[in-house]
């Protein structure tokens, strides 16, 4: 039996988050990129924040230039980031809510109620051939508003799913976040948009949203970069691939029972 394959993009922020702890080039965020590829990654993924807190403008550089994996770029909606954008065209750009007070993104856009501000983001993306995304949350509304916005691709945010996971992992937050994510799949399929996930997973979490055979990108770093610390980037991404695969192949299994 045949599978469709989950691809796994690699979040590289925080590599940056320790090196920018005290300056310097080490740890080196495009080196992560490529042990990333090594390591069974599909794409890279690298939010690029007003404040500069972890990625760097010449990070960016440095990764459209000296990697061959595909560079999402995670931006906010602003005439800065669209202009670096535009003029770096990586192989996507996720638009994603940014606060700048905030530790990590809180949840996901608001495309329902921010159609007319981000309408000409959207379309200036695409004309520059650029895939746009969009990070929301698992809701019919915010699907059905990427879907008004032309934006082929949508990334659900996993961050709820995780959250109830670590408070009870058998309760019913647990069950209805699971039910929220897989709803919005199914409604991203109808609509005919590319659907990927991420936000929070880990070694625990990542089965339950790689089986959701209508995702099929998962992105994922935080958790990883901090895995690396007790046995390396490499076995750490290498075992959230294996993960992946054996909960899709599963998954795969059970709804051709």
């Amino acid at each position: 039996m045949t599978t469709q394959h989950l691809r796994l993009g690699v979040n590289i922020d925080h590599v940056a988050t320790i090196r920018n702890a005290r300056g310097g080039g080490h740890p080196d965020p495009v080196r992560a990129a490529r042990l990333a590829a090594a390591a069974g990654a599909d794409g890279i993924t690298a939010h690029l924040r007003e404040d500069r807190r972890h990625i760097s403008d010449t990070d960016i550089d440095r990764l459209v230039n000296n990697i061959d994996l595909p560079l999402n770029l995670e931006i906010a909606a602003t005439d800065e980031m669209l202009s670096i954008a535009v003029r770096h065209k990586p192989h996507a750009a996720c638009i994603v809510p940014e606060k700048r007070q905030e530790v990590t993104t809180e949840g996901g856009l608001d495309a329902a109620g921010g159609i007319v501000l981000l309408r000409p983001y959207c379309t200036a993306l695409a004309a520059a051939g650029i895939r746009v995304s969009l990070f929301i949350d698992p809701e019919a509304r915010q699907l059905d508003a990427a879907k008004a916005l032309g934006a082929p691709v949508v990334e659900l945010h996993t961050g709820a799913f995780c959250e109830a996971f670590l408070e009870d992992r058998e309760g019913p937050p647990v069950k209805a976040e699971l039910k929220r994510l897989e709803a919005a799949a199914a409604h991203a399929a109808a609509l005919g948009l590319e659907c990927h996930a991420g936000h929070g997973l880990t070694y625990d979490t990542v089965g339950f949203v790689a089986a959701i055979g209508s995702v099929v990108e998962l992105n994922i770093g935080h958790f990883l970069v901090g895995e690396a610390i007790f046995c390396g980037l490499d076995s750490a991404i290498k075992r959230m691939r294996v993960l992946m695969d054996q909960a899709r192949a599963d998954g795969a299994g059970a709804r051709s029972a």
